[in-house]
């Protein structure tokens, strides 16, 4: 997969899975240094999209133990199988471990059906769906409310509230909602934070949409548009609301753009726009706590911070993945924190207020001060990550290889960065 050449002989395929599998053990002989917690969970089908759910989106199932016992979290994924096997779309119940689970998953000797017991993944909910999930994110002012991007056009919505129990055998998929607009499949998918029911969506078809599901709709099997944005030349990789401004919104694809648009503009033209990295651009991120900032995920393999006041040059691009970058997340508490995962196998965690730190020769061979710890605890591309809203240092990614990972890297590491968290940011500025 990495070497992206399609000559790879049966020996380099050979070598290669040699040096993940090294990877991967070394890996696991230093985990119990390296996090506070790491749980793995093989899905029965490996998941595009993940993320945490709120509280309040875990319906009956999902009640909460008291603080003393095992905290039950809930994450949304979906399911990318093969030939003509069902998918579906998938709220998963995880028993997270408390302390003491912690330091018993660092004995070895432990019962591996004691260890089972304990990292517990269970399915709560299926959602018949058609085709693979390529992405699945619920609506932050009603968390039942979840939109779905498949290998159809239409955008999916369905309430998980009113989606039966269990799945109907027939395998049909009945989502609440059909939104209609694009005539390709995508990935882009995002919800205004400021705006209930306000939707943006991108496509392979180059086009953007935006719908309103608030609004009334006489068909709720082809709801159209508020508006259709065109400014691509191609793919239409990601797109994302602003978190902080309730009408903007930015878009990046395979035509190296990062456009930002304005909804109350009237001639739906992106109000800026800049050729940001030297290959396709696959994901972006508005930073939550500074209005200017955002961040770009590049097949170029560099993560971009870009200061929207001053779109001519990047403010910084970082340089930690060795193979193109699939998602980028800012943390939701920690305002220099940025997570990004990789082709490379990788998730890297990155400390904006690090950059330019005086560094020792043997630290610079780790790579650059900024970057805080990378996660390497998968042997196939992440395909997509989340920083977890009641613990903010908790992380979930998923990759190709069928894994579900949940992990937080040991409290040593980032306990001098929750110091001073505002300075970096002004530094910036």
């Amino acid at each position: 997969e990495t070497s992206g050449s399609p000559t790879m002989s049966k020996d380099d395929d050979e070598l290669e899975d040699k040096f993940i599998n090294e990877q991967y053990k070394n890996w696991k002989v230093n985990s119990p240094y390296l996090y506070d917690v790491v749980m793995s969970h093989a899905l029965e089908w490996p998941s595009l999209t993940v993320q945490w759910l709120p509280d309040e989106a875990a319906g009956e199932d999902g009640e909460r133990k008291s603080s003393d016992g095992p905290q039950e979290r809930q994450l949304l994924v979906g399911t990318h199988t093969s030939a003509d096997e069902q998918n579906y779309l998938l709220v998963v119940k995880v028993i997270m471990p408390s302390e003491d689970d912690v330091e018993a998953l660092a004995k070895e000797d432990e019962d591996e059906e004691e260890k089972a017991q304990r990292a517990r993944v269970k399915i709560v909910k299926r959602i018949n769906h058609d085709g693979e999930v390529n992405r699945a994110r619920y609506m932050p002012q009603r968390p039942t409310i979840v939109a779905t991007k498949a290998p159809a056009a239409d955008v999916y919505v369905f309430d998980c509230t009113t989606q039966p129990a269990k799945p109907d055998t027939d395998g049909k998929c009945k989502p609440d909602m059909k939104l209609c607009g694009h005539d390709k499949e995508g990935y882009g998918l995002s919800w205004n934070s400021m705006v209930a029911g306000r939707l943006v969506s991108g496509s392979d078809d180059s086009t953007i949409c935006v719908w309103d599901i608030d609004a009334q709709h006489a068909n709720k099997d082809a709801v159209d548009p508020l508006c259709v944005y065109k400014g691509h030349s191609s793919v239409v990789e990601d797109v994302a609301w602003h978190v902080m401004k309730k009408n903007i919104f930015g878009s990046v694809g395979d035509d190296k753009q990062l456009l930002i648009w304005d909804e109350l503009v009237a001639d739906k033209k992106p109000v800026q726009s800049v050729a940001g990295h030297s290959s396709e651009i696959n994901c972006l991120a508005f930073n939550p706590f500074n209005e200017h900032l955002l961040a770009t995920g590049s097949a170029d393999k560099t993560v971009a911070i870009w200061d929207m006041r001053n779109m001519a040059a990047k403010l910084h691009a970082f340089d930690s993945h060795e193979d193109e970058i699939i998602q980028v997340q800012w943390n939701p508490v920690y305002q220099t924190i940025l997570g990004s995962c990789s082709q490379d196998r990788k998730v890297s965690i990155l400390d904006l207020s690090r950059i330019g730190e005086e560094q020792s020769k043997d630290d610079a061979e780790e790579g650059p001060p900024e970057l805080l710890f990378q996660h390497g605890g998968h042997t196939s591309k992440v395909s997509d990550f989340c920083w977890s809203t009641h613990d903010p240092w908790m992380v979930c990614s998923v990759a190709e290889d069928n894994i579900l990972q949940v992990w937080k890297m040991a409290s040593h590491i980032y306990q001098e960065d929750d110091e001073g968290g505002d300075v970096p940011m002004k530094d910036l500025e």
